[in-house]
């Protein structure tokens, strides 16, 4: 029950959402459905173990096809819709003040947009993964085309092409999976007991993992993603960054690794060679970057190039160490973009080198900017700090070469190096120094966006100092998916 509510409040409340006519009662309407959702998630996770019958929903739906209304929550299910649930409140109340013509259209979107996000993380039956996969995708399509940039219809064409190419390769693989299956089924047990030679998990494994490595994304597959976070109204580049990233690395979890465990070892080399790349390269063009949103859109590849590294590594230390980070890079980078949105607002602009002396006028901003900053490069007792521990101990003992896991290592070490030097850097030249005509008159938060950042901040510190409260959640989970003996089945 707990994960078809999740799923059908904000389907259902988006739907309503349509018909509003007044803006401020839409903007009220949509907090507060956000509000409901994260408390039945909040249960979700809190109250009922994984067993519990509650969590999972399994009913007939296309029954000719195979296909059924699976939904469950796992360990792996609660952290990221914990994750959606938390964003939205976090999102609607950080940009209360931002104007959007046709608001109705808008936080309909939303609200769908977050419906499909919550079936993509709780689906258990393939078709339906697929149908959330889509649902989660059209809404921000359209969200980037209507209100984004002066670029936005180039952008977000580009961003369509990508996700509609990854999407026919993920089905073709589907349905060639359901096919292979004892009874015709799309559930996931049903893949996962399938018995695929090396040569059929390979070919494969490229259609899922490219159409998830868009998604992510991973190199040389990202180019859609700094013009689209830029063009999108921030509030969808919260969504896209914060959350809807977060779909490719569970595809990879949930997906791949049961269902093409030989294949996922035999190619682990080259997809980690893919994203250690990635690390580096982003982390470089982040380093040359003027406009923040571009700066914070890169250095989003290099955290998620280091997850996806870590779950290559096939060991426990990897799988749980990326689920906690995609937790928290979640919440990080919410905050983040929650900032630059108010910063281009209050200055109308988002260059670093228009801007400065920040602090002097809005010293509350600047703390919390700092705070949410630092916690994005792991600085120790803040949140990022124990998930990049964790997968930088799983990078050092991944199932590779011991030169290659060396390597690998150095390397997204030095990606690490440089998120610190570009996020120093941008605290510098955005909130340091003399004030000058564009910052002069400057505000500081409103109270709304004050709670909005108390709230990642509280998480920033909390999950910092005490992280158990995620890695009981996933411990069981991250076992199970990490079992070394089933990358040898073949």
């Amino acid at each position: 029950m707990i994960p078809v509510l999740l799923i059908f409040i904000p389907l259902l409340a988006g739907v309503l959402t349509f018909f509003f006519r007044s803006e401020k009662a839409v903007r009220s309407w949509s907090l507060g459905i956000s509000f409901v959702t994260m408390a039945v998630a909040v249960i979700g996770v809190t109250i009922f173990d994984e067993g519990s019958p509650l969590l999972t929903v399994n009913t007939p739906w296309l029954q000719t096809l195979g296909s059924s209304f699976f939904v469950r929550l796992d360990g792996l299910g609660k952290i990221l819709t914990l994750l959606t649930a938390i964003s939205f409140p976090v999102i609607f109340t950080s940009t209360w003040s931002t104007p959007y013509k046709r608001s109705n259209n808008f936080y309909a979107l939303m609200l769908l947009g977050q419906a499909g996000l919550m079936g993509v993380f709780v689906a258990a039956d393939a078709l339906l993964f697929y149908f959330f996969w889509e649902l989660a995708l059209i809404p921000m399509y359209f969200i980037a085309s209507i209100w984004g940039g002066e670029k936005r219809i180039r952008v977000t064409f580009k961003f369509f092409i990508y996700t509609f190419i990854g999407s026919v390769l993920m089905l073709i693989g589907i349905l060639y999976l359901q096919s292979k299956t004892a009874n015709h089924s799309f559930s996931i047990q049903a893949f996962n007991n399938l018995q695929l030679s090396l040569k059929e998990q390979s070919w494969l494994f490229w259609l899922f993992f490219i159409a998830f490595a868009i998604k992510m994304p991973i190199f040389p597959l990202h180019t859609w993603q700094p013009d689209t976070y830029e063009q999108s109204p921030t509030a969808a580049t919260m969504v896209l960054s914060g959350v809807m990233v977060k779909m490719g690395l569970l595809g990879i979890i949930r997906w791949v690794m049961p269902v093409m465990p030989a294949a996922f070892h035999s190619w682990g080399d080259v997809a980690m060679s893919l994203s250690v790349i990635g690390i580096v390269y982003a982390s470089l063009i982040a380093m040359r970057q003027d406009d923040l949103k571009r700066l914070i859109a890169f250095s989003s590849i290099a955290h998620i190039g280091l997850m996806n590294m870590a779950l290559f590594s096939e060991n426990i230390s990897g799988v749980q160490g990326a689920i906690l980070q995609m937790f928290n890079h979640g919440i990080n980078i919410i905050g983040l973009w929650a900032i630059v949105e108010i910063i281009e607002r209050k200055t109308g602009t988002r260059k670093m080198s228009e801007l400065g002396g920040l602090a002097q006028k809005a010293p509350a901003m600047a703390v919390f900017f700092v705070v949410i900053a630092l916690a994005n490069i792991a600085l120790p007792l803040t949140n990022s700090f124990p998930g990049e521990f964790l997968m930088f101990n799983s990078l050092l003992t991944a199932h590779t070469t011991r030169l290659y896991a060396l390597l690998f290592t150095v390397f997204a070490g030095l990606g690490i190096i440089l998120g610190a030097v570009y996020t120093l850097n941008m605290i510098r030249k955005t909130f340091y120094g003399e004030t000058n005509t564009v910052t002069a008159g400057v505000t500081d938060l409103s109270l709304n966006e004050k709670i909005a950042l108390s709230a990642v901040v509280i998480l920033v510190i909390v999950i910092g100092v005490y992280p158990q409260l995620l890695l009981d959640i996933t411990n069981n989970f991250s076992e199970m998916i990490a079992n070394k003996d089933m990358f040898r089945k073949a």
